[in-house]
């Protein structure tokens, strides 16, 4: 027994975890041995392995054989940072900066800072930032991730998330295999169909597609169109649809319009995957001679700058500023412990069509 009436396996505890806690012991550090321990405080080596061993026990420490005793990974997260990491696809699109201000009108509000990443849609660079953000001080993390549509090959990063407490959110995508995951979203199966009905009322029935292959809004926007097109009773042809992913989408949608207008399959009207894409298409195609909307018409998504140029883009709305802060709040709500069925954040965001001067009536 100590001088205070506690065991003395229990007094080195008390002393170590105090280290472990103030950071004088890191994470990942090695703890002095067991025989040095015993020296330093005059304590059987029985005593000091008692000690060791009941820090184990509560995830302070891990044991690795034939190298000794370290301080937990997970004792970098046991305090506040009040840092927020925030991982998208691109921080120079179209989308993100006022998607970056919704975030931080309410993080920084509430004294947090913002920890930024992109990944470049890349599924090897996201995996390469969750690895560095677990070497980070972070409370939680807002994520757009990247080729959604397929598998993730890192779900053991998120499972590590999970290990060390630390919530995180998916905004704009998800997963398949996480959709139990927290998560907001566009309804995009809804503004895939909203402007597909809205070129068919105009009286168009030969109406192409083009989506992106691998993100799940590409493949919700793509069950709209269909959805819209079954509705009217108007066949759906494989052939008008064209399909693109990452990596070619600064050339191949346009390329594909040009060689369906020169192969004589010209639509009368083109749904496409966003507003960039959207624009491409309309230069691919004016280049050709064609009239915009006077020989086609063009829809987009998302209501970026790109769509509200000269007369415009029908297009789809898109909150940006607002999904921020809507993802902002619920990062919050789990970090504070909210319980999912007292949440007041909305998960699915429904989508609104702005109508401009790339359609007319047939």
């Amino acid at each position: 027994m100590t001088e205070a009436g506690k065991p003395k396996y229990f007094s080195l505890m008390e002393q170590l975890k105090e280290d472990i806690l103030s950071g004088r012991i890191a994470p990942g550090e090695k703890l002095p041995s067991e025989n040095e321990l015993s020296e330093a405080h005059s304590l059987s080596r029985h005593t000091v392995r008692k000690a060791l061993g009941i820090l184990a026990q509560e995830g302070y420490v891990e044991s690795q054989h034939g190298k000794g005793t370290f301080c937990s990974e997970n004792m970098r997260h046991v305090k506040k940072s009040k840092n927020i990491a925030v991982v998208t696809t691109y921080i120079s699109d179209y989308i993100f900066p006022r998607l970056i201000q919704g975030i931080d009108n309410i993080l920084s509000d509430k004294g947090y800072s913002i920890i930024l990443k992109n990944t470049g849609n890349s599924r090897q660079k996201e995996a390469r930032c969750l690895e560095e953000l677990l070497q980070k001080d972070i409370d939680g993390l807002i994520i757009e991730p990247s080729k959604s549509q397929m598998l993730c090959r890192h779900r053991n990063l998120y499972q590590s998330l999970e290990k060390y407490e630390i919530p995180y959110i998916f905004i704009q995508g998800i997963y398949t295999e996480m959709k139990d995951k927290p998560h907001i979203l566009m309804d995009d199966a809804q503004g895939g169909y909203q402007v597909t009905k809205y070129l068919l009322e105009l009286g168009h029935r030969k109406i192409a597609g083009i989506f992106k292959a691998d993100d799940i809004q590409g493949i919700e926007r793509h069950k709209g169109y269909v959805q819209a097109l079954q509705e009217m009773g108007v066949p759906y042809n494989p052939d008008d649809v064209i399909w693109f992913h990452t990596e070619d989408r600064r050339a191949k949608p346009g390329m594909m319009a040009k060689l369906m207008v020169e192969s004589g399959r010209l639509p009368e009207g083109i749904v496409c995957y966003n507003d960039q894409i959207a624009v491409q298409v309309m230069e691919a195609l004016e280049s050709m001679g064609l009239d915009i909307p006077g020989d086609i018409s063009i829809t987009g998504y998302d209501n970026s700058l790109y769509a509200q140029r000269g007369s415009g883009i029908t297009t789809i709305a898109h909150p940006q500023e607002r999904l921020g802060e809507m993802a902002a709040e619920l990062i919050l709500e789990k970090i504070n412990g909210i319980p999912e069925e007292e949440s007041r954040v909305e998960r699915l965001i429904q989508p609104e069509i702005i109508v401009r001067g790339s359609c007319r009536e047939k």
